[in-house]
């Protein structure tokens, strides 16, 4: 692989950020590739802001991937993807679900809730390759949606740059592993997110010279 692969997650708790992080994680283990994880602590509680990073390819990288540093972000809720946006390197992927948890402060009208287009045109400042992936998307598995996290990290394995790194194969036999009374339920949404259709925004890495 490419000497070293750095991912910025975020999200808000009890959206299985911390859970997509680490199948990425298991699943480079499996493939044989030198991995770091680093997961924010006591952050995921419900609604509160949760982060993590992993570092592939890399035998000792530091902790902290630095501003500008990150080959892939993924986003599971439209304004903590903000907080995302300065780790973007130039050309890096930008996985955005389009979903919306309103903080108290933008629910009792104290704060007003970024507009999707303010987090494209900074993501588009970033010189990164932004894909949506559309919450309206997420099927359903036995009359209960699917689980949005291991769809986001399907679309994540076959429609970005991970693709690289690893196929998705690496992370079905993740997702057997960690649940095996239910791996059915997982792959399916896992399977559905890799063949999801997202909006894309190429960078123009041309208009930023």
């Amino acid at each position: 692989m490419q000497k070293g692969y750095d991912i910025y997650l975020v999200g808000v708790g009890g959206q299985g950020v911390l859970t997509i992080a680490e199948l990425i994680t298991e699943a480079a283990f499996l493939q044989g590739v030198p991995v770091n994880y680093y997961p924010t602590e006591g952050m995921a509680q419900r609604g509160g802001f949760v982060k993590a990073q992993v570092r592939l390819g890399r035998q000792a990288p530091g902790p902290n991937l630095p501003e500008k540093g990150a080959n892939l972000l993924i986003a599971m809720e439209i304004s903590e993807s903000l907080k995302a946006v300065r780790f973007c390197k130039p050309g890096s992927d930008f996985l955005l679900w389009n979903y919306v948890w309103a903080p108290t402060a933008v629910m009792l009208g104290k704060a007003s809730y970024p507009a999707l287009d303010l987090v494209k045109e900074q993501i588009s400042q970033a010189q990164a390759n932004l894909y949506v992936l559309s919450p309206d998307n997420l099927p359903l598995y036995q009359d209960d949606l699917a689980p949005e996290n291991l769809f986001v990290l399907g679309a994540a394995v076959q429609k970005t740059s991970l693709k690289t790194i690893f196929d998705l194969s690496m992370v079905e036999k993740a997702v057997q592993a960690r649940w095996p009374k239910s791996a059915h339920r997982n792959l399916f949404a896992l399977h559905a997110g890799a063949e999801s259709e997202l909006e894309t925004l190429p960078a123009n890495l041309a208009l930023h010279q």
